[in-house]
């Protein structure tokens, strides 16, 4: 079930987080979450999906999401988002992290906590007869609050036999706005917040997104069912 597939994409993470340092590429990186998702049984669910080429997104420093991995080595001040989509028995687990690479500025740090903190306030929301909204605005709050801004051309989506599901799921919203959320529902929730403005570039891969202003994202996510008990994150190591 969609359990295993979100199992397998939490430990591919942590074991791609501990590789991740000075002078190793995103291409390496590839290779490794290759190896790791097969060997459980699972396919890497990016990998030809739209044509795209390789088997997760390795996102550096401006890059938001989709970065194709290749032969850059990172050094140390970079950050790498890492996303990471597994196909197990017919259903899709789907999550990502931001890792520092070496020593990092403050503000990036900050930029990470704050990241991986407004995922954990939008999950909080994921219960049955909150909406949509409560989820986005929630993400949205702290991240401006904490000075930093959300991506509005990128959201997150439901997620079950298919990688890309409805609803699609903003980072911001007003609280009892949207579609309500009802048991049984699964989400791939997945702040992308910038140091910077909110505008956002296409690469001419035709994949990449990067900040307009050059300024460093940050990009956390989960793949969380919707419960009468509350939420429950599956892709958790």
């Amino acid at each position: 079930m969609i359990g295993e597939s979100a199992s397998i994409v939490a430990g591919c993470l942590q074991h791609l987080k501990g590789l991740v340092r000075p002078g190793v590429t995103t291409a390496e990186l590839d290779e490794e979450a290759r190896k790791y998702i097969e060997a459980r049984g699972g396919k890497c669910a990016f990998k030809g999906y739209r044509g795209y080429p390789a088997n997760i997104c390795a996102s550096v420093n401006e890059e938001i999401v989709h970065g194709i991995p290749g032969n850059r080595p990172l050094k140390s001040g970079d950050v790498v988002s890492l996303d990471v989509g597994v196909k197990k028995d017919g259903y899709f687990g789907d999550a990502a992290l931001t890792v520092p690479v070496g020593e990092v500025p403050a503000e990036t740090k900050r930029l990470l906590e704050v990241t991986q903190a407004a995922l954990v306030k939008g999950l909080e929301e994921a219960r049955p007869g909150n909406r949509l909204g409560d989820v986005g605005h929630a993400i949205q709050k702290l991240v401006e609050d904490a000075g930093f801004s959300v991506v509005r051309s990128l959201v997150g989506h439901g997620i079950g036999r298919e990688m890309h599901e409805e609803p699609q799921v903003p980072n911001y919203g007003m609280p009892g706005k949207g579609q309500k959320l009802q048991a049984g529902m699964v989400l791939a929730i997945e702040p992308m917040v910038n140091q910077g403005g909110p505008d956002t570039l296409l690469l001419d891969d035709d994949w990449t997104v990067v900040t307009r202003d050059g300024s460093v994202s940050a990009h956390f996510e989960h793949t969380v069912a919707v419960t009468a008990d509350g939420p429950v994150i599956l892709s958790r190591a």
